[in-house]
């Protein structure tokens, strides 16, 4: 499936979601990764001693993290989006559950090459990786999901954001590597040279994650998503502004500033800074008064970014 067809209605309609369910898929991902990136290893050095036990008890895991996890090909029903209506990780996994064996096993064959093992050739195959996915959501993902997620929607105000600047063509571009804009409705979202897929009628969705690669999912006919890796998710980021900008502002202010990418928030700021929420929001009225960051809300929270003279005022000092 290299190509979809998306007409104007698919498009207008088209939105960003959370998925507590994908991210904990994510998540797996992450722990079962051999050379995982240098911001990735403090997380894990917190949970993979567990992960590893977790594995070793359990036959059906180890072969779903070693065949399956191993492909380049998720197996849609673990890792479709969630439904309209469905909220939380426990109405997500409740749905996964009700896949049936059939199902599973074709997903799963076709995610293997037909080479299947024998460990996840059983009826109860779902109910198994889901049992795992439940561990590792409440082991790993949970505990920190509010943070996560407000790391992620910070993700997407910046790329509504940059949609309002550059466009569809530009911003599907930046979410997955081999995913293109061509024209004409047609987005490619793979290399893969198969016949196109006509979107029209059905949903679209847009998915952050933590996952190293992204990925897509159906829900034949009605529903697609694109999984596509968040920035920055599990590193705290590291930069600092530089030292013109410090002396022109002052150095808590040009930090702030300097941070801003992606958006962030009041809350997200004090905890990567280290000040007080009142003192980091004491500096983003000064930001804001003086028109080099502007604000805006998704959902409860509300995300302070960049204006263009900030990005001037930015770049020109770096």
């Amino acid at each position: 499936m290299g190509v979809w067809l998306v007409d104007a209605d698919v498009l207008a309609g088209s939105r960003f979601v959370l998925s507590p369910l994908i991210e904990t898929v994510a998540a797996l991902g992450v722990l079962s990764d051999e050379r995982p990136e240098p911001w990735q290893r403090p997380w894990l050095d917190r949970h993979r001693a567990a992960y590893r036990e977790r594995l070793a008890e359990d036959s059906v895991a180890r072969a779903w993290v070693g065949s399956v996890l191993r492909t380049r090909w998720m197996p849609d029903f673990v890792g479709m989006p969630p439904r309209p209506g469905e909220e939380g990780f426990a109405a997500e996994l409740a749905r996964l559950r009700t896949t049936s064996y059939a199902r599973a096993r074709a997903e799963i064959d076709h995610a293997c090459w037909g080479e299947v093992p024998r460990e996840l050739d059983r009826p109860d195959v779902v109910d198994r990786i889901g049992d795992l996915l439940a561990w590792t959501w409440e082991r790993t993902v949970e505990p920190e999901w509010e943070r996560r997620s407000r790391i992620f929607e910070a993700d997407v105000v910046s790329r509504i954001s940059r949609l309002a600047r550059q466009g569809w063509a530009e911003a599907v571009t930046e979410l997955v590597p081999q995913m293109r804009w061509l024209g004409d409705g047609r987005l490619r979202i793979n290399a893969s040279d198969r016949p196109a897929r006509d979107l029209a009628g059905a949903e679209l969705v847009f998915v952050p994650s933590s996952a190293r690669r992204g990925w897509v999912a159906w829900d034949l006919p009605e529903r697609y998503a694109v999984i596509y890796p968040a920035a920055g998710l599990l590193a705290e980021p590291g930069v600092r502004a530089p030292a013109a900008l410090g002396r022109l502002l002052g150095t808590s202010r040009a930090d702030l500033l300097a941070r801003l990418e992606p958006p962030r928030s009041t809350s997200q700021l004090a905890a990567i800074t280290g000040l007080g929420i009142g003192t980091v929001g004491d500096h983003l009225r000064v930001l804001l008064d003086a028109r080099l960051v502007a604000r805006r809300r998704s959902g409860a929270s509300v995300y302070y970014y960049r204006t263009e003279l900030g990005e001037q005022l930015v770049g020109a000092a770096g």
